[in-house]
């Protein structure tokens, strides 16, 4: 089962991947790359649909399989993304740029590894709800300040950093509803944060710069996640110095990705 769970957690990575580079093309090819301009791009809805199966089959995944496994699977869609976009955008990916997602991802697996595991049910109250949706806010907002001021590498990874703070946030109340008991309330707060982060993300892929985009997502949204259990939810965090030289090499990676990724589209929209 757990080889199974591996396979399957793979090739749902790999339709992640293809998704996410789809809609970068769409995103970086749009005068305007507004939702409303983009759901009318029907390479941006198959992304949009290999995105959801892509998340679909690593859920499958998780049922068949240890955790240990299957997340590091999923950490793997940075590498198949890159030569995706790569090849839609009509060149191949630099050595440098690879090197760079692989020290991202070996960063990143490493984090994910280390989280304990939460005991017992989820649960928030709706203070907690409005402190988790307000701060997640703040901190989008002030990436996106950033964003405006920026170069266009970190331009476009503040605001993918914005969008995988709400994904996170998103991600959070998702978990307090399924593990603490459903609650009609916090259901009708969740498209808020998800429509924003999907908006923050297509501007950061139309910046043109896909490898450090998808990079800043792929590390913002489990961080923040984390975060937020720790902070809101009691749940335990790594301890010593595994977790820190992890963290640092994912940041190095992203460093590294920010300065050797290829500008692809240029769009002054962000």
């Amino acid at each position: 089962m757990t080889v199974l769970a591996a396979a399957i957690a793979l090739v749902g990575s790999l339709f992640f991947a293809l998704g996410a580079a789809l809609q970068q093309f769409e995103a970086a090819g749009s005068a305007k790359p507004g939702l409303l301009a983009l759901l009318r791009r029907p390479r941006w809805l198959i992304g949009g649909v290999s995105i959801v199966a892509g998340g679909g089959l690593h859920i499958v995944a998780l049922g068949l399989g240890p955790l240990t496994v299957v997340q590091p699977m999923g950490v793997a869609s940075l590498l198949f993304a890159l030569p995706l976009a790569a090849a839609l955008h009509g060149r191949r990916p630099t050595r440098e740029e690879l090197g760079a997602a692989a020290v991202v991802a070996a960063g990143l697996v490493g984090l994910v590894l280390m989280v304990p595991e939460s005991e017992g049910p989820t649960r928030l109250g709706p203070d907690g709800v409005l402190v988790l949706l307000g701060v997640a806010g703040i901190a989008a907002v002030l990436l996106w300040a950033g964003a405006r001021v920026a170069s266009l590498a970190w331009r476009a990874a503040l605001l993918a950093t914005s969008s995988g703070v709400l994904y996170g946030a998103t991600a959070t109340l998702v978990r307090v509803l399924v593990d603490g008991g459903w609650n009609w309330w916090y259901l009708l707060a969740l498209p808020v944060p998800t429509l924003l982060a999907l908006m923050m993300l297509q501007r950061a892929y139309a910046v043109g710069h896909f490898g450090v985009s998808f990079a800043s997502l792929q590390v913002a949204d489990p961080l923040t996640a984390v975060a937020f259990g720790a902070l809101l939810l009691g749940e335990p965090l790594p301890t010593g110095a595994a977790p820190v030289a992890a963290a640092l090499l994912t940041a190095a990676g992203t460093v590294a990705l920010a300065r050797t990724s290829p500008l692809e589209a240029r769009n002054d929209l962000a």
